[in-house]
């Protein structure tokens, strides 16, 4: 299989000069937090996939459910006045769900279309109150949004823009809010925040408060490195962005339902967006799905933008996929049903602290995460946080270690090892994870002292 693999597959978010050396990993099968390989092992799925599989693998009833839907309705679309039972019910439990006012819920197939659907409607908006030259985003460096055009471009991180003429010029750039790495000597959380929030006045000042449509942000930010964000920052900047009528986009896609203990990650860290995006959990990732959830007033815009001018123009054709929305409704269930957001609350102490234990090996210089999600950072110095050079490959190196211990993570940006494991782990698998996982960081120390790295 690697073989037909290498043959027919363009793998992304691969380094292929790696993937040529070494072919790929073929995943036979799922059962709970575990993955099987062809090559007969079994492995801990750290990552949940990809930040997604929130209910393990080989759950039957989203299997039933699934089923049950293709041999009802197979497919049905929302175009031109028509609608089906799971797409209704869906946006009703959503709304019942979301943790601010949700006027309507706008259906996509990932995080990406998303995002970039929040784009087009806050730029629709903008135009339909006549403020035509609010069409500047700000988005965070080392922020993720996604790989469309739109999307990408809010994207903070230039692997995603070489070679691809992005980003787009409507993008903004405020400093990615990492206080292990870019506090100064002696500022407090509190006061590393305030500045923050003090740059991002600025820059709205700069760039002219009636030029800047939206501001989006992640809870935790994921493929950026898994950094969880400094005490007050949230508080701090929705002051600045109200002050200034600056929408807040909230990207759910890997903290919505229940990944930091509660049911959004905004809830967690205590603030409250215009619109949000979510998806992966959303249907434990068994089938594509996302969505976008519109306050009241944007809806009232947008609608009223649409009679203006004759309908409105943006959709998908998979958008509220009967069978997609039926089995996110089902994950909904089963996560209420099963308290799986309380499960989440009860075991992240021992994640966390297995977690942070790792700041004593000698490679690691920063470990933290909130509820099931956290990461480490590998440095060459511990004293001044001196990362590796990128070119050595020390993160990409570690995840090829840790993979042959048994367990699959996600190597990042400066050599940052991201853990997100399905929320159904129990507490015996957590310290599975990090039994594997601190053998292939064991194995990464010896590596990168026989080559000197250290």
């Amino acid at each position: 299989m690697q073989t037909r693999d290498m043959a027919s597959l363009l793998h992304p978010f691969t380094n292929l000069k790696i993937l040529r050396e070494t072919g790929p990993l073929v995943i036979e099968r799922g059962q709970g937090v575990f993955v099987y390989g062809s090559d007969g092992k079994d492995y801990l799925e750290a990552m949940s996939g990809l930040w997604c599989t929130a209910l393990g693998w080989g759950e039957n009833e989203l299997a039933d459910t699934a089923a049950e839907q293709i041999r009802k309705l197979s497919f049905g679309h929302i175009f031109g006045g028509k609608s089906h039972e799971p797409g209704i019910a869906l946006a009703e439990k959503l709304k019942e769900m979301a943790p601010m006012p949700v006027g309507k819920v706008f259906f996509a197939n990932s995080g990406s279309e998303a995002n970039d659907s929040q784009i087009k409607f806050m730029w629709y908006a903008a135009n339909a109150r006549g403020q035509k030259n609010r069409k500047k985003i700000i988005a965070r460096d080392r922020a993720y949004h996604g790989v469309t055009l739109a999307s990408a471009s809010l994207t903070g991180l230039d692997a995603f823009h070489k070679s691809f003429d992005l980003p787009f010029d409507f993008t903004l750039r405020a400093e990615c809010p990492h206080y292990y790495k870019n506090a100064r000597d002696g500022e407090s959380e509190e006061q590393y925040s305030a500045r923050l929030a003090a740059d991002l006045d600025t820059l709205i000042q700069r760039e002219g408060p009636d030029t800047i449509a939206a501001m989006f942000v992640e809870a935790v930010m994921g493929a950026g490195g898994a950094m969880v964000p400094p005490k007050g920052y949230f508080e701090a900047i929705t002051n600045v962005l109200d002050k200034y009528d600056i929408k807040l986009v909230d990207d759910e896609v890997i903290c919505g339902f229940g990944r930091t203990g509660q049911p959004f990650g905004c809830q967690t860290f205590n603030y409250q967006p215009d619109s949000m995006s979510i998806a992966k959990a959303l249907s434990s990732a068994y089938l594509p799905i996302s969505a976008v959830l519109l306050s009241p007033e944007l809806v009232e815009i947008i609608e009223e933008e649409a009679v203006r001018i004759g309908g409105l123009w943006h959709a998908f054709t998979y958008s509220a996929h009967p069978v997609a929305a039926a089995v996110a409704l089902k994950t909904l269930e089963i996560y209420e049903r099963r308290d799986t957001f309380g499960h989440v609350r009860k075991v992240a102490p021992l994640f966390l602290k297995r977690l942070k234990a790792l700041i004593d090996h000698p490679l690691v210089g920063e470990a933290n995460g909130v509820g099931l999600i956290g990461a480490i950072e590998m440095v060459a110095d511990k004293k001044t946080k001196r990362n590796f050079e990128a070119s050595k490959l020390v993160g990409t190196r570690c995840g090829q270690f840790c993979q042959d211990e048994g367990v699959i993570v996600r190597p990042l940006i400066n050599d940052r090892i991201a853990l997100c494991p399905p929320l159904i782990i129990q507490e015996a698998e957590i310290n599975e994870l990090f039994d594997r996982f601190e053998r292939g960081l064991n194995k990464t120390l010896d590596w990168a002292k026989a080559e000197k790295l250290l």
